[in-house]
């Protein structure tokens, strides 16, 4: 018997170590999301082999969002391969899409996560997805075209809740695999995938404005742009400054926490001075999202307002944040919301802000 090829046994590696390193028990079912493209049927395969070999049960989703007329009969062909390698059971799900809702790739995003996310209650599973180092690449060059801090730059964690559903656990596995490494593999399975062509430059999604969507520009021409000016390695370069930014992130969050739990849970002027800006917001931060403040309007600039209102001079000044009103008094930041009581950001759990800030 011929050897597995070194990409097949990398991917089977890399899911005996994710699985091992978020501490998941045998006996947990898997559940893979594979949509037909290279990066998921790898995934699926690379599961389907170490998985059941491990005392882990796999089952498979494919989510048909019903945007091309083909894809019904494509995601029909997923599940009958799936099945035929072990899956069990090899799911379906059809969602309806409203491209106008925050933009199609948005709005699909949306719907698959909620549809896997359905299927992993129903089957007390666990998520795995088959995001690679190029996926992370494309995060950190979305992330530094914004002007993002760290939560943004550190890209996607390789261990997380899943997106609109915090009860559920995802996995990624592949965020240090280049997905060239991962079709050669299934080229040597004679496996072939499905091209979406959403993803491609001739896509007719668009963004408002009738350019190419974001992701698809970065894929499609900022990154082999980037190769070409240094002479390749520029998406393994990304992916490891994703890793360390993460690492880095995680230790002022670490400390942002226990400075904040130091202080009672209190916004203390005196205290958040004597600390460098980067711990400093990020404890701003938390108490807003604490006390009430819209999440998803919370900008970067809010927080630069509110750590003015700490660094500078007192008698009793304020700012408005979305839905909360943060005012100086008695030597601390009060944060009041609109219409209710004041808050001095110590209610609620501490994990709330750590959570929100998820990539």
């Amino acid at each position: 018997m011929s050897r597995p090829h070194p990409a097949n046994t990398a991917a089977r590696h890399a899911i005996s170590e994710s699985l091992k390193a978020a501490g998941i028990a045998p006996g947990t079912r898997l559940l893979v999301a594979v949509s037909g493209g290279s990066d998921s049927l790898a995934l699926a395969m690379a599961v389907l082999f170490a998985g059941p070999r491990n005392g882990y049960p796999v089952a498979s989703i494919t989510v048909d969002h019903g945007l091309r007329a083909e894809s019904a009969a494509e995601a029909s062909r997923v599940r009958s391969f799936l099945e035929a390698h072990g899956a069990d059971p090899a799911i379906v799900r059809r969602v309806e899409v409203n491209p106008s809702a925050g933009g199609p790739e948005a709005a699909a995003r949306d719907q698959r996560y909620a549809a896997i996310a359905q299927v992993a209650r129903e089957l007390g599973a666990i998520v795995l997805t088959g995001h690679t180092a190029d996926d992370q690449a494309e995060t950190v060059l979305l992330g530094l075209a914004r002007g993002s801090g760290a939560r943004s730059i550190r890209g996607m964690a390789p261990a997380t809740s899943l997106p609109g559903a915090p009860d559920i656990l995802l996995l990624r596995p592949f965020l240090s695999i280049r997905r060239a490494e991962l079709r050669a593999g299934l080229d040597d399975m004679g496996i072939r995938w499905e091209e979406d062509p959403t993803n491609g430059p001739e896509s007719q999604w668009r963004a408002a404005d009738g350019s190419l969507l974001r992701r698809v520009a970065i894929r499609h021409m900022a990154i082999p742009a980037l190769e070409r000016a240094i002479g390749g390695g520029a998406v393994d370069a990304l992916a490891r400054t994703a890793a360390l930014l993460a690492a880095d992130d995680d230790a002022l969050e670490t400390w942002a926490a226990d400075a904040f739990e130091e202080m009672g849970g209190r916004l203390d002027i005196k205290a958040l001075r004597g600390l460098p800006r980067a711990v400093r917001t990020r404890i701003l931060r938390r108490a807003a999202l604490r006390s009430g403040v819209r999440g998803g309007e919370l900008m970067r600039w809010h927080i630069d307002h509110l750590d003015d209102l700490v660094m500078g001079p007192g008698g009793g000044r304020g700012i408005n944040l979305p839905g909360v009103r943060a005012v100086q008094r008695g030597g601390k930041i009060m944060l009041e919301r609109v219409g209710l009581t004041v808050s001095d950001g110590s209610a609620q759990s501490a994990n709330q802000g750590k959570d929100s800030n998820e990539s």
